[in-house]
């Protein structure tokens, strides 16, 4: 090697850099990529998505041929450079070239290449997965002999070098994967996909018609008023109950009476005897799994009922399916709670409003985790029912009794802390 001529030295050490680099990017880019992308890619056809995939299924085949291949040619250039150091600048030449090619390695060998590969690793990986391919079958019985002795070592410190782990995602995780989708993914798919995320976190309670707002058939009424509620109503099922909706005797589907109705032919014995079998729903149960039910229950109705087996309200497969796909009919308006907006940037809501539908219908955040309506959020908060006047503050939001009885709070102003109106507050 000394009786090279330097200008020759100096290539070769241009190469191994290059080859350096070669390695330092491939690790840096195959161990970057996003591995659901991969596998889609892979499952699609691309070949270099094949090539990375089988590379992957052995990392320690993988590793062990890049840092074989990466420590000989920085070996190899450490060499070099030295003759070629000593060869111009004598003795002085060893600290030269110790300092020069630390730099090199690390400007052009890792740095530069490592942070190319992160940030673009899919144009690193997939055409350097090819000499790498090639680069393992030659370096085969060198590799499976270094990794035999680093899997062995790994053993005895508790490690199983077999147990690759998953890369199944968490419910957190996914959702996380959801929102930084970015431009990839409409914003209106990104809802349903959390929507249907959010079943798990969301029970029947939180979503169901409450009983007073219920629309039902009183067996106990004249013929005459149920004819005519049956036929102006807009809803296609109705409960049918005796005085009171715990003492409901059925469902009703329009459907099953509309010839009746347009015959005046309908009786009461007829409109039970078209009635099916009230379907009962556990106020605890999880959207996700009243979903499956539904299908499985061949229901489209469910009435909500407690633990002691009173009737809370009905929750129907529509109030699911729209908090995966949004308000998809003029129900909501209906059900909506009763918000109305104020010069001064406050809301006046009833008390009986549910706080999820107060969420969504001005992006708020108010706790939900325990009462479901504001008047029960205020009388958790001050452990009573407040008297008209009286402020108190839940995180960001100030609340002001506008309205009150004996039992609940009946109207409140609620406005964000930024937005504070002229009246007074007073902390409860």
């Amino acid at each position: 090697m000394n009786d090279l001529p330097p200008g020759f030295l100096l290539g070769i050490l241009i190469f191994l850099l290059a080859c350096s680099a070669f390695f330092s990017s491939s690790e840096t880019g195959i161990l970057s990529l996003n591995r659901y992308r991969l596998r889609h890619r892979a499952k699609e056809g691309h070949r270099g998505a094949k090539r990375v995939t089988a590379l992957l299924n052995r990392p320690d085949h993988l590793l062990g041929t890049i840092l074989i291949g990466n420590n000989f040619v920085n070996i190899l250039a450490s060499s070099i450079a030295t003759v070629l150091a000593i060869k111009l600048y004598g003795e002085a030449g060893i600290a030269i070239a110790t300092i020069g090619l630390t730099l090199a390695l690390l400007i052009f060998g890792e740095i530069t290449p490592k942070t190319l590969a992160a940030l673009h690793p899919e144009r690193v990986a997939y055409p350097f997965s090819m000499p790498l391919t090639i680069l393992l079958k030659i370096f085969y019985p060198l590799v499976i002999a270094l990794s035999w002795v680093s899997n062995h070592l790994l053993r005895l410190f508790g490690v199983d070098p077999a147990n690759q782990g998953t890369d199944s995602l968490t419910t957190e995780e996914l959702r996380s994967v959801v929102r930084e989708s970015g431009h990839e993914l409409p914003k209106n798919r990104q809802n349903m996909l959390l929507g249907i995320l959010d079943l798990e976190r969301v029970t029947v309670n939180d979503i169901m018609i409450p009983r007073n707002e219920v629309t039902g058939i009183n067996l106990d009424d004249d013929l005459e008023l149920l004819i005519q509620q049956l036929t102006n109503t807009t809803h296609t099922r109705l409960p049918v109950f005796r005085n009171d909706i715990n003492q409901i005797e059925g469902v009703v589907h329009i459907r099953q009476i509309a010839r009746l109705l347009t015959s005046n032919e309908l009786t009461k014995e007829a409109l039970l005897s078209a009635c099916t079998e009230p379907y009962f729903v556990p106020e605890s149960t999880p959207l996700s799994t009243q979903l499956i039910n539904f299908q499985k229950q061949k229901h489209r109705m469910g009435v909500v009922v407690d633990e002691y087996g009173d009737v809370l309200g009905v929750v129907t497969l529509e109030d699911i399916l729209e908090e995966i796909v949004g308000d998809f009919s003029n129900q909501n308006i209906l059900r909506s709670p009763d918000i109305h907006p104020q010069d001064d940037g406050t809301h006046v809501i009833d008390g009986s409003a549910y706080i999820r539908e107060v969420n969504k219908a001005l992006g708020w955040g108010l706790p939900c985790e325990g009462p479901k309506t504001l008047n029960g959020l205020i009388t958790e908060a001050l452990e009573s029912i407040p008297d008209c006047s009286v402020c108190l503050k839940i995180g960001q939001y100030r609340l002001e009794i506008l309205q009150s009885s004996e039992n609940r709070v009946k109207s409140v102003k609620v406005w964000l802390a930024e937005a504070t109106p002229e009246s007074p507050e007073a902390e409860a």
